[in-house]
Formats: C-alpha cells, structure tokens, sequence
C-alpha cells in the first residue's frame, strides 16, 4: 500500500531540539522516519476496509500517541497525523482488481444459483398444484357426467314407463339421425324391424 501522510507537529523544548536535530529539515526528516515506520505498523494491523472507513481516526490517534512519544526525546510534541490519499502499489493493483472481480463473480454465481434454486421449487410447487387441481377438476367432471347421465337414464326410464311406443318412436328416430347420413346406402328387406316406422 503507497500512503501519502502529514503530521502537526509543534517545539515543545527548544533547548533539546537544538541539540538533538538542530535544524527544521533535520527534525522533519526523524520525524517521517518515526511516524512512517509507526504507521505501517499500525496499519499492517488492520485490513483495507479498516483503513479506508470511520475506524481510520482511531488509527490515526494511535499512530499520533506512538510517535508523540519518541519525539519528545527530540523536543517535538506531535500534534496530530493524517493520511492524505491511500493508493495500491501499480504492481499489486491490477492482481487486486482481479480479485475483487473475481469476489464479485462468485456472490454473483451464488445469486443466481439461490435464484434458480428456489425457481425450480416454484416451478415443482406449481406443476405439483396443476396435477392436483386438474384431477380434481376431472373427478368433478366424472361425477358431474355420472350425475347427468343417471339423470338422463331416469328421464328415459320414466318416458318409457309413461309411453313405450312413443320412447321406441323417439330412440329409433335418434337411431336414424346418428347412422344414417345422405351418403348412406344400405340394401335390407322391407319388413325390417328397422324401418318399421317409415313404412
């Protein structure tokens, strides 16, 4: 990770700092080298997402506190440290990039699998309630048909009780209607129990 970092800092016993860096380049260059070193080491604590969310402060204090104290041995009181911009090394960018595609991929994949999963229960569910209403709706169509065909048989029970001939007439007729069309040819003898009505 390239970290671009700040530090306030201030004098805080000038005597020793004279004596221990002398000039501002001089403490400035001891103090990059103390906070730097302090803040890789606080961040190699920590993951990426850490860094870059609210929890940065509380490293950023603790980078502060670490250093705060070895510079007080060169008269410098650390005030505060900051981290100015984050960057992946242009070697490892690329190869992280690829692992969060590949990351991304496989919740992706996941998705869809959980997705088709639970489409294929629907679609079971579904086909499983089609079988059962259909067979309902063919017993229902049986008992109806059961039902108006009893009915039926009664009717022509009862018009045959009340007038066996006409109940003949009638069948016969139904009789002509369903075997006998205009291309019909049939050759029988004239006294045939069949035509007995058309005679």
């Amino acid at each position: 990770m390239v970290i671009d970092s700040f530090a306030r800092w201030r004098i805080t016993d000038p005597l020793l700092y004279r004596q221990t860096v002398r000039t501002e380049s001089a403490a400035q260059a001891r103090l990059d080298d103390l906070i730097y070193s302090d803040l890789l080491r606080e961040l190699g604590k920590h993951d990426m997402e850490e860094i870059v969310s609210a929890n940065r402060e509380a490293i950023m204090i603790s980078v502060a506190r670490s250093a705060n104290e070895k510079s007080l041995d060169y008269g410098i009181e650390i005030l505060d440290v900051r981290i100015k911009r984050t960057d992946l090394p242009p070697e490892n960018e690329e190869a992280i990039y690829q692992r969060m595609r590949s990351e991304r991929q496989r919740i992706a994949n996941l998705y869809r699998s959980e997705g088709e999963e639970q489409a294929q229960v629907i679609r079971s569910t579904a086909d499983k309630e089609i079988k059962v209403i259909m067979a309902d709706a063919y017993k229902t169509a049986k008992i109806t048909r059961g039902k108006a065909e009893a009915q039926a048989i009664a009717i022509y029970a009862e018009a045959f009780n009340r007038d066996p001939d006409f109940y003949d007439f009638s069948r016969t007729l139904e009789m002509y209607r369903i075997a006998l069309d205009e291309n019909t040819t049939l050759v029988l003898p004239p006294n045939t129990e069949l035509f007995k009505y058309l005679k």
